[in-house]
């Protein structure tokens, strides 16, 4: 015998939940039960057999909630799913607490589901007052498009947070109303309704004013405000110009700022001497590092020095002291520099990027990456050096200082211990950075392989020398 009970579009959980009973409390398996949403194509047995009379059953504390959320999914198999999983709970109080389970641990992701839709219709939901003259109450309409069933789960919160105005909440397939304190609910269709008034440009002035390209992060925003919910907002029209000005919009910033440095800034660059060819870089503004660090850190060594070595960027020890390659990776270099037979008194060291780029963390500064902007923006700097020193050679460690030299950062494990041309028509040897032996589980291999590439350096300013 098959049973296939129909579930109204409204009062879904509270139909489940009576058919469910009735067929559980009789022992019916569910290979003998086709759930369906009325409205829906009938299956194959139609309407199936009449319900069996319920008999008394209990489920364990915590299933009666997790089905009503899962019954608003429109996953398919949802609600077969929680009927298994309702005759498996009988002498099992456990079950639901073992999340190894993968039924259980399929109804947990669909009701995390309708938790994340419940919380975007809290967050995107944009009432338009349509009050009418003489009204004793404001009243406003909204529309939103959820991904699941959540109109009943969720109209309780917006009766607790606009329960001194009535308002109507219209979706595509049910329109929710609170009017004079009472709260109803309707399963019609409707398509979008226009809800666009004149207070709307006033918004997208203020959103447009409000924004702060300094603190942009696209893939966060979009993950706290997808796409889909876009139609729907008046200010996200604004969104991509905004993001395509941001980058100006920050350099602009820094502009208009007040230039005079941190106390602590100022009396660290007191004590600095000042290079020359290097006058003007403790100002610089052409990237948003210089705002956060505590000073740029130039290049040290002889100025007629044959060998360029070129890391990334200033790590913290380097951003306190103004002098570069002096923290863990700068004396892990000297150490296998020392190993290879390369003089580093000898050579001139400097850094690709200038300014330290971190993330606070507590009290710590934890490293970042310099982006293809930032190294752009101090290519001026180092091709300033490279104009002074002339050197014969140039070791390109790491990424970033392979992009700042050749335009490509790319693929350096495929690269490392080749000699390329460099921007400015010199030799660069492609090599590993040393705070990646620092960060590596296979620290032995890549220590062999900096150690080969520096050997090569040595050789080739040995051979260049004796010419």
């Amino acid at each position: 015998m098959i049973y296939a009970p129909q579930l109204p579009r409204l009062g879904t959980f509270e139909a489940w939940r009576d058919a469910a009973r009735a067929l559980a409390s009789n022992d019916v398996p569910p290979e003998d039960v086709e759930w369906a949403m009325e409205g829906a194509e009938a299956g194959l047995f139609g309407g199936g057999a009449a319900l069996p009379d319920a008999r008394e059953m209990s489920v364990p504390r915590g299933f009666v909630q997790l089905a009503k959320l899962v019954c608003a999914s429109r996953a398919v198999g949802a609600h077969d799913l929680l009927y298994r999983v309702l005759l498996r709970c009988r002498g099992n109080g456990n079950l639901l607490s073992n999340r190894a389970d993968p039924q259980v641990q399929q109804l947990e992701v669909w009701a995390k589901n309708i938790r994340r839709d419940m919380h975007k219709m809290k967050a995107f939901v944009r009432f338009r007052e349509v009050t009418p003259q003489g009204a004793n109450r404001r009243q406003f309409l909204s529309w939103f498009e959820p991904d699941h069933r959540i109109e009943e789960l969720i109209a309780p919160f917006f009766t607790r947070r606009f329960g001194d105005m009535d308002w109507v909440i219209v979706t595509p397939e049910v329109t929710t109303r609170f009017e004079g304190g009472e709260l109803s609910h309707e399963s019609i269709t409707s398509e979008r309704l226009d809800l666009s008034d004149e207070t709307e440009d006033l918004w997208r002035t203020y959103y447009a004013n409000i924004f702060n390209p300094a603190r942009l992060k696209i893939k966060a925003m979009q993950s706290e405000m997808p796409k889909k919910y876009w139609k729907n907002l008046p200010e996200a029209d604004l969104i991509p110009g905004l993001i395509a000005q941001a980058e100006a919009r920050v350099r602009q910033m820094q502009k208009d700022a007040p230039t005079l440095p941190p106390i602590r800034a100022e009396r660290i660059l007191e004590r600095l001497p000042v290079r020359a060819g290097q006058d003007d870089l403790h100002s610089c503004a052409r990237c948003p590092l210089g705002a956060q660090a505590t000073q740029a850190v130039g290049g040290a060594g002889p100025l007629d020095a044959p060998l360029m070595i070129v890391g990334e960027q200033p790590g913290d020890h380097e951003d306190l002291a103004g002098k570069p390659f002096v923290g863990p990776a700068g004396q892990l270099f000297d150490e296998i520099a020392a190993q290879a037979g390369l003089d580093r008194s000898a050579a001139y060291v400097t850094n690709a990027v200038k300014h330290f780029k971190f993330t606070p963390r507590g009290k710590r500064r934890i490293h970042q990456s310099p982006n293809r902007s930032e190294i752009d923006a101090c290519r001026i700097w180092l091709t300033r050096e490279i104009a002074q020193v002339s050197p014969a050679l140039i070791v390109a460690l790491g990424a970033t200082a392979a992009q700042a030299l050749t335009g490509n950062g790319a693929q350096i494990m495929q690269r490392r211990g080749r000699v390329e041309q460099g921007l400015d028509g010199l030799p660069v040897l492609i090599a590993l950075h040393p705070s990646a032996i620092l960060r590596s589980d296979q620290s032995a291999q890549m220590r062999a392989a900096l150690l080969a590439d520096l050997q090569l350096a040595a050789q080739m300013i040995e051979e260049i020398s004796a010419l």
